[in-house]
């Protein structure tokens, strides 16, 4: 089924790559003109970092260009191509370049017609490095307006290609709310979301088998809401949040959403029990934002003061902290150590996220408040958990909303949700991570069409790496939601 898909896709690339080429049937360009203008490019690939085997870089130019012929340079190969205003690459040419290329730089130039003169740009390059993305990313598909979230698909892309699936949609399931689809140890065999609703839950795919979970009892009646998988599968941390939406009347940002309580909870799926600490559960502290550290010792989480709400919102500010937890015994340690603090820096922290190979912890900042989506002062961060040194990765933030954020799991890698565009929709960007820690320019997930973005009006959410394929689809989804009743825990 696989392979007749792979090659459904090569027909569509070559027949894409072929009304290209007729788009740019002109002679060869001569009398060419130098320019020093930079390349008005969309979406933006110059001089960046790339995988193997990410899908072809189709772009397209912003200006009154009806032609291009596009030269990509390598060590071992030279190739020349013509298109029309959009370069579209054809899928086997591309994946045969970036193999031979891998460890090499490859120069781009373009010349594009303009009003029937020949222009050269100023060449770009993209350095081919040999530590591959994971092979699949998913995320949530939602209109960026409050008004119409109740539209929403979660969904799965392969990123060496444009196949992309459907996973759930909430038009299956009486239009309730779906959220944070996330995986355990970076494979698809073992993730979960949350489904709302009158018959909803927690859905839980172990191995393609779905359990619909109620993730809390009589002393936890909040419900799970944000959380992380223990990386030996028995166990995930939560938080069991109440979330209220303001909205602001003056200003650019335009929603609030801040926590009334919030605490932490694990779960263990195996004996359906809810663990709690005092330490994070307290009366005058909000928690939130949990995730385990790779090796599963600690959860690192966001804490912040109770603070009068929303008179008293931008005094809201969270802190990073860890705490120890024990599978064995299934205890929380006895003592908060405090990670990054918010007085300090005068910010606030969200989403901490370790990479896999336990050296770096990757957060988002913020002016205050724990919904940086809206900010758009939002940045990542990125600390050295050996030396405790924070970069603020100039080169991969912008001046508008960078936020929620997945390693690779080779560390190498992340991608994270930025509305760098128009400040509005959200998009996937990929950064590299070298050997010293070093972060570069990232780029956009491509699409096959360049002009997807500039059309589409969905919001991508919550993107989230994996090494392998979802073994459900929405049609398994639907059925749990109407067929079975969900597991309670005590």
């Amino acid at each position: 089924m696989k392979e007749a898909r792979i090659m459904k896709e090569n027909i569509t690339y070559y027949l894409v790559w072929i009304i290209c080429l007729l788009a740019g049937c002109t002679p060869t360009p001569k009398q060419i003109e130098d320019t020093t203008d930079p390349i008005p490019m969309y979406p933006d690939y110059t001089d960046i970092m790339i995988p193997t085997n990410i899908a072809p870089l189709n772009f397209l130019l912003r200006n009154d260009a009806d032609a291009m012929q596009v030269t990509l340079k390598g060590k071992s190969k030279e190739i020349q191509l013509s298109f029309g205003k959009k370069a579209i690459f054809p899928l086997n040419l591309w994946e045969s370049l970036l193999e031979q290329e891998v460890g090499n730089r490859l120069q781009i130039t373009v010349v594009a017609r303009i009003k029937g003169k020949w222009f050269r740009y100023p060449s770009f390059y993209w350095q081919v490095v040999p530590e591959k993305l994971d092979s699949y990313i998913s995320y949530r598909l939602i209109e960026p307006g409050y008004e119409v979230w109740n539209k929403i698909q979660l969904c799965e892309r392969e990123i060496n290609t444009f196949e992309e699936r459907v996973i759930a949609d909430n038009k299956d399931t009486d239009g309730s709310c779906m959220n944070c689809h996330i995986y355990g140890n970076k494979k698809g065999s073992l993730s979960m979301f949350h489904l709302r609703g009158k018959q909803g839950g927690t859905l839980l795919n172990r191995n393609g088998h779905l359990r619909k979970l109620k993730l809390s009892n009589d002393s936890l009646p909040n419900g799970a809401v944000y959380g992380d998988f223990h990386p030996s599968g028995q166990f995930a941390v939560f938080s069991t949040n109440i979330i209220i939406p303001a909205f602001h009347s003056l200003g650019s940002k335009r929603l609030e959403v801040y926590d009334t309580t919030s605490d932490l909870v694990v779960a263990d799926f195996r004996k359906k029990q809810l663990i709690t600490s005092p330490l994070t559960s307290r009366k005058d502290e909000l928690e939130t934002f949990p995730t385990f550290s790779p090796n599963g010792n600690w959860i690192y989480y966001c804490s912040a003061p109770i603070q009068p709400l929303p008179d008293s919102i931008h005094n809201l500010k969270y802190s990073l902290c860890r705490i120890s937890f024990h599978k064995d015994t299934k205890e929380w340690g006895r003592q908060i150590e405090t990670v990054w603090d918010a007085q300090k820096h005068n910010g606030s922290a969200c989403h901490p996220k370790i990479s896999p190979d336990g050296k770096y912890l990757l957060f988002t900042v913020a002016d205050y408040g724990t919904f940086p989506i809206w900010h758009r002062e939002t940045d990542l961060h990125m600390m050295n958990l050996q030396t405790g040194k924070i970069d603020t990765l100039p080169a991969v933030n912008s001046d508008k909303s960078d936020t929620y954020h997945s390693w690779s799991s080779n560390s190498h890698w992340f991608v994270f949700a930025s509305k760098r565009d128009d400040g509005l929709y959200g998009k996937p960007y990929f950064s590299y991570v070298d050997s010293t820690g070093k972060a570069y320019k990232p780029f956009v997930l491509p699409q096959e069409d360049p002009e997807h973005y500039d059309i589409t009006l969905k919001s991508y959410n919550i993107p989230e790496l994996s090494t392998s394929e979802l073994p459900f689809d929405a049609e398994d989804v639907q059925e749990i939601y109407y067929d079975e009743e969900a597991e309670t825990f005590k």
